[in-house]
């Protein structure tokens, strides 16, 4: 009988920070721009495997910097167990810079002199937390020196006493080894006796032993493939899993046939390669989920080909795993792209079940605004630079440190104020970028979001107001599409979220279908943004409607966000209790009614800053009151 554990599985190893060049087709030396993203054989089957949904965790070594932080921040994101990772106060996180210079040629340099992960040692091996693992993976680059290997063979023998599976992820990199030089990091092969002594090891004592062609051979110390297959059965009575790349897997249980294509192979995914690097841990997050779960090889493997297929179309490793959602959909669907990367659905379905957090509910100050404050006396950019800074201070006194807070500010006068909003860490910011006022909807500074986008931080959300009916002509219509779709296809390009705010009452009647119609012709047009911010409705029956287009066009939509148009706190207490009917809405974004008499006040003169922040809270706070008060959670 296997024993229930808290963990699924626990990878042991590489852990770095991967740079990617974003530009593709070109040399490393002429890469202008990079990507960032955690990488490492473990560090990557740690991630892939938690999308996938089984419980993992990884042991490692991070420097204690910014870049160590970054890796164990975004594995607590991705729901990677994080307890067995240590902190090096003496050592580096390992880098890497990567690019794509052909199809299949990825050159690689590591920097990795005596970096963090490599010091691992036994002392860093805690048997009360092997023990919680139904199966741990040891991976080959860790038996390439003495303290390293170490640490992996004190984990084999805690796993076999009692009970865990023990995985062999070949991970075979000539260039950790010493066997190459630093500008050969793409190496895939050179035969060392070393290596193979080192492999060969530890193949008495595994479970399941995954490799390319090349690192069988490796791990056998012969040129041969058949003779390589065997030899490695006779040291290990393993699964063998054989990687061969674009034609998939081979999976061997007993005894090696003479014919290799005798072995049990899963389905096979024809797709364009576009990276070849980070497929192999992809791979084995798919096969593990299989695995472990008791699925028979033949469907394993086919998990692992899938993840595989999906990972090779993409550019980044980790962050370009699928999710078990997106995995069930490509299962079931297939896709009509040879380039996953281009399937709008799975890109889709990527985005929204791997985003970066969870906002289960939001409460947001939005001062976002620059005509309504211009107009008004006494101001100028300098004074309502300063009040906004004023409002961040409103919102930080409201929020403390609890989750669910916002703002939402300009980067017309909001420059400072977005910098003091970044210092409070918790709040959610939404910037827009919609010329006030137009309609058409036209973009405020430059019609090109891409050059402008680039560098928010990657927590902003993009705001974009559009006024529209779904009475306006289909001319209108078309026009105000087009910018919305520029704004979508920008936001999945720099990867951030998506608001779109929809106000219709200044354009035409409302009744109970008016917003649904609405939500529902831009659902036609492909839109499928993050957050909706909608008037607040009158009556039960138009927030059902919403609902009903919500649930049914994008079920992975955050939610709704309600508007406030000025209206006085009497008058939002009654849309917030008609909204608290809807499953989608999710919160509140109200700017005039917290901060305008105070601005009106404060830019002549009238109040000094601490009443100005006194005034803003307290509105803030009436309204977060309110809204927890009808049913929504902190």
């Amino acid at each position: 009988m296997q024993i229930a554990r808290p963990l699924d599985v626990i990878t042991i190893g590489r852990s770095s920070v991967d740079l990617y060049g974003q530009q593709i087709g070109t040399r490393l030396e002429d890469i202008g721009s990079f990507a960032k993203s955690v990488g490492g054989c473990p560090a990557n089957i740690a991630v892939g495997t938690a999308r996938l949904g089984l419980k993992s965790a990884l042991i490692t070594r991070v420097g204690a910097e910014q870049m160590g932080g970054f890796i164990c921040e975004q594995l607590v994101r991705e729901g990677v167990n994080v307890a067995g990772i240590k902190t090096d106060k003496d050592r580096l996180t390992a880098l890497v810079l990567l690019a794509v210079e052909a199809e299949g040629v990825s050159p690689m340099i590591f920097y990795r002199t005596d970096c963090a992960d490599m010091a691992l040692s036994e002392d860093d091996i805690d048997p009360d937390f092997i023990v919680s693992a139904s199966a741990i993976v040891v991976t080959g680059t860790h038996f390439s020196t003495a303290n390293a290997a170490a640490a992996q063979k004190k984990a084999i023998r805690i796993a076999k006493a009692s009970g865990s599976k023990v995985v062999f992820d070949i991970d075979y990199r000539p260039n950790l080894w010493g066997l190459a030089g630093h500008a050969a990091g793409f190496e895939r092969y050179v035969k060392s006796s070393r290596v193979t002594e080192a492999y060969q090891s530890i193949l008495p004592d595994t479970d399941l032993v995954v490799g390319t062609e090349e690192e069988v051979l490796a791990a056998a110390g012969t040129d041969s493939l058949p003779e390589a297959l065997k030899i490695i059965r006779s040291l290990t009575a393993a699964t063998i899993v054989l990687k061969r790349g674009s034609k998939g897997c081979i999976v061997y249980e007993g005894a090696v046939p003479d014919d290799l294509e005798d072995g049990i192979v899963g389905e096979g995914f024809p797709i364009e390669v576009y990276n070849v690097l980070g497929a192999g841990d992809a791979f084995m997050s798919g096969f593990l989920r299989g695995w472990l779960r008791g699925e028979s090889h033949s469907v394993s493997a086919t998990w692992a080909n899938a993840c595989g297929a999906f990972a090779v179309s993409r550019l980044l490793c980790a962050p370009e795993y699928p999710s078990w959602i997106e995995l069930s959909h490509f299962l079931a669907h297939g896709s009509t792209e040879r380039a996953l990367r281009k399937d709008e659905e799975l890109n889709h379905l990527h985005w929204a079940t791997n985003r970066r957090v969870e906002i289960p509910n939001l409460m947001a100050l939005a001062i976002d605004h620059r005509i309504q404050l211009e107009d008004l006396p006494g101001a100028t950019p300098e004074k309502i630079s300063a009040f906004k800074r004023l409002a961040v201070k409103a919102a930080k006194q409201v929020a403390g440190d609890k989750p669910g807070y916002g703002m939402l500010l300009d980067d017309r006068f909001g420059r400072d104020a977005l910098f003091d909003a970044g210092e409070a860490g918790n709040l959610w910011v939404a910037r827009p970028i919609e010329l006030p006022g137009s309609r058409p909807l036209r973009f405020e500074f430059s019609q090109d979001l891409g050059s402008r986008l680039i560098d928010w931080p990657v927590d902003h959300c993009i705001k974009v107001l559009c006024f529209y009916h779904p009475d306006d002509t289909a001319e209108l219509k078309a026009m105000q599409v087009d910018k919305l779709r520029q704004a979508q296809d920008a936001a999945r390009k720099v990867g951030r979220d998506l608001l779109i705010e929809i106000i219709a009452g200044k354009a035409g009647p409302l009744d109970d279908v008016t917003i649904a119609r609405a939500l529902t012709e831009l659902y036609d047009a492909g839109l499928r943004p993050d957050w909706w911010k909608l008037e607040p409705q009158a009556r039960p029956a138009a927030w059902a409607a919403i609902d009903n287009v919500i649930t049914t066009r994008d079920p992975y939509c955050r939610g709704v966000v309600l508007l406030g148009l000025e209206a006085p706190i009497e008058e939002l207490e009654k849309g917030f209790k008609a909204a608290r009917q809807a499953k989608s809405v999710k919160g509140f974004a109200v700017g005039r009614t917290i901060f305008a008499d105070a601005a009106k006040a404060w830019l002549m003169g009238n109040i000094d800053d601490s009443a100005a922040i006194a005034d803003m809270a307290g509105r803030f706070e009436k309204l977060t009151k309110l809204w927890l008060s009808l049913g929504a959670e902190a």
